[in-house]
């Protein structure tokens, strides 16, 4: 009987270690499966912020204009009135990102402006366009007004003059109003006269920052052109 006794006690012993190792195992799959859910929720939430922010930041617009949008008059060849070049100024928004405004253009009132600007990489783009067109990509020349620190990014504070050249200006004509005063583009602006701007056209133009949202400008012109118009 003592005998049987002491197999039966050492049966019991065996099976409650064994318990304690299936529970201890429980505990610490139970562990790692609860770690790796926490991390799983923190990295999603991680994920999910920066995707708001992101989210905010495309949506939040740095650009703000200030002031008009004034609309220059020219003559064309064939004695058509038009414009050939608009100009608005832009501050940046209230808390906003710096912007890069590195043009690909520049005018110096020289030989026929706007000229290519060598190595300039802009990030910005101008597109134009109304009832009969779409330019995405327009040649623009900047004007920096008031104090700045002399690069081309806006900052706070800071105000540009954005104009945007749909014609070429031929500066060897000192008179606008000249029918050779201004010539067609070869791309990017107005290439023939199906294309320029008349009496009561309307028109946008959109600027696209490298990043936050674009800034719509849409104006229409008077019913009699003048040699420089306010469009508010």
């Amino acid at each position: 009987m003592k005998h049987r006794r002491k197999g039966y006690d050492r049966q019991l012993g065996i099976t409650g270690l064994e318990t304690a190792i299936i529970l201890i195992s429980f505990v610490v799959v139970a562990s790692v499966f609860a770690f790796t859910v926490l991390s799983t929720g923190i990295f999603a939430s991680e994920r999910s912020k920066e995707t708001v922010f992101a989210g905010i930041e495309e949506a939040q617009s740095s650009l703000e204009p200030r002031g008009s949008m004034i609309a220059y008059k020219a003559t064309l060849p064939d004695s058509t009135s038009t414009v050939y070049k608009v100009s608005f100024v832009l501050t940046n928004a209230v808390a906003g990102q710096p912007v890069d405004l590195t043009p690909d253009y520049t005018a110096n009132d020289s030989g026929t402006d706007p000229d290519v600007s060598t190595g300039a990489e802009s990030v910005t783009v101008i597109s134009y366009s109304d009832s009969i067109q779409q330019l995405s990509d327009v040649p623009w020349s900047i004007t920096w007004l008031g104090n700045n620190d002399s690069d081309d990014i806006l900052d706070e504070n800071e105000k540009a003059e954005i104009t945007v050249w749909l014609l070429n200006r031929n500066n060897a004509v000192s008179s606008i109003s000249s029918a050779s005063s201004t010539t067609y583009m070869s791309s990017g602006g107005m290439t023939s006269s199906n294309t320029v701007l008349t009496t009561k056209d309307e028109f946008t133009i959109q600027v696209k920052p490298s990043s936050g949202a674009v800034l719509l400008l849409k104006r229409t012109l008077p019913a009699q052109l003048d040699g420089v118009m306010d469009l508010k």
